[in-house]
C-alpha cells in the first residue's frame, strides 16, 4: 500500500469549550505554559513503510497535516528524513512524551510510528556544499551507551571528517535502548563509515541515503 493512500485517513475531534472566568484563565495559564516548556523532551520516530511505499511529495504533505495538529498536543516537530529507497521516515520532535508524538500522527494521517525513541542531541552544524545526506544507525545495546561517551567519539569524529569529505551535522542518543543515530552530508556511504572506523573504530550498523525536510 503506498503512503499517499494510507495518508488520505483523517482523525476528527471535537472540540469542547470550558467557561473559566478572567481570573482563572489569569492564574492557570502561565502555570501551564511553564509546565508544557519545562516537560518537552526530544523525541526521534522512525516509521518503517517498505520499500517503494514512500515519496518525499507524500511525506512533505503529511507533515503540513502533522504540523496543523501539533500544537493540540504539545509537540513541535523539528524535522524529518526520507529514506526513499527503504521506505523509512524519520521524524524529529519535542513533546511532553512519547504518546503525544504518536497522537499527533495519528489524528494528522494516520501514518502511526513503528517506534518513538527519546533521545539526547548534539549541536547542529551547518549544511555546506551540494553532498548529499546520509543517516546511519549504531546499535550498541541497552545499557551500553553514555551521552557523554558519545559526545567524545564525536569530537573525534570531527576531528578527521574533513580527510574523507564529510560533513557531521548532528547526532542523537537512545541511552535506554544503546542506539545512535548520526546525520551527515558526504560523497558517499563509504566515507561516512570510513570516518567513525578511522576516529574510533565504531561502525553503523546500516547508512541511508536521505532528503531532509521541515
Amino acid at each position: 500500500m503506498k503512503v499517499s493512500h494510507v495518508l488520505t485517513a483523517l482523525g476528527f475531534t471535537t472540540l469542547v469549550s470550558v467557561h473559566l472566568s478572567a481570573q482563572a484563565i489569569a492564574q492557570k495559564q502561565p502555570e501551564s505554559s511553564n509546565k508544557n516548556k519545562s516537560t518537552k523532551q526530544l523525541y526521534l520516530d522512525v516509521h518503517h513503510v517498505g520499500a517503494g511505499k514512500v515519496s518525499a511529495k507524500d511525506v512533505a504533505a503529511a507533515h503540513q497535516k502533522d504540523l496543523a495538529v501539533q500544537n493540540k498536543y504539545g509537540v513541535n516537530l523539528i524535522k524529518y528524513w526520507v529514506d526513499e529507497a527503504n521506505g523509512d521516515i524519520y521524524c524529529l520532535a519535542e513533546a511532553p512524551n512519547a504518546q503525544s508524538v504518536r497522537d499527533t500522527h495519528a489524528e494528522a494521517h494516520g501514518l502511526l510510528p513503528d517506534q518513538v525513541n527519546l533521545v539526547t542531541a548534539g549541536i547542529d552544524a551547518n549544511i555546506k556544499g551540494k553532498n548529499e545526506l546520509f543517516l546511519d544507525l549504531h546499535v550498541i545495546g541497552p545499557g551500553k551507551v553514555d551521552a557523554n561517551a558519545v559526545a567524545g567519539a564525536h569530537k573525534k569524529d570531527l576531528a578527521i571528517q574533513k580527510k574523507h569529505g564529510v560533513n557531521l551535522l548532528n547526532y542523537w542518543v537512545d541511552e535506554k535502548n544503546g542506539t545512535i543515530m548520526c546525520l551527515a552530508q558526504a560523497p558517499n556511504a563509504d566515507s561516512l563509515i570510513n570516518t567513525h572506523k578511522e576516529a574510533h573504530g565504531l561502525l553503523p550498523v546500516k547508512v541511508d541515503k536521505v532528503l531532509q525536510g521541515q
